[in-house]
């Protein structure tokens, strides 16, 4: 079974990411959630409820988008964060970068 597309869109202050995210898909994804940082006026939350993966890719994208928002004087949360995705994190002491919205 093949998991849906993987996307980025920004809804109600909320960069919201779906589908299933891979090393195929997550260079274009990054490029996009990075478009819509830049544009962004305010801190945002990054919505991952809707994610069906969690892999390193999926990490490094994330870390990404949050250096980028540093940059530009903004604060990324994240919201739906699954338990698999803060273990990788944990493993790779990265757990305390995804700061939690929820």
């Amino acid at each position: 079974m093949t998991g849906a597309e993987a996307s980025v869109q920004l809804r109600d202050g909320a960069l919201v990411v779906t589908g299933q995210v891979d090393a195929d898909s997550v260079l274009a994804l990054r490029a996009r959630g990075e478009q819509l940082i830049r544009q962004a006026e305010a801190d945002l939350v990054v919505d991952l409820s809707g994610l069906e993966t969690a892999h390193s890719v999926v990490l490094s994208m994330l870390l990404c988008w949050r250096r980028l928002a540093a940059e530009s004087g903004r604060q990324l949360r994240f919201r739906g964060v699954s338990e698999r995705l803060a273990s990788l994190a944990a493993l790779s002491n990265l757990g305390g970068q995804l700061t939690r919205a929820d």
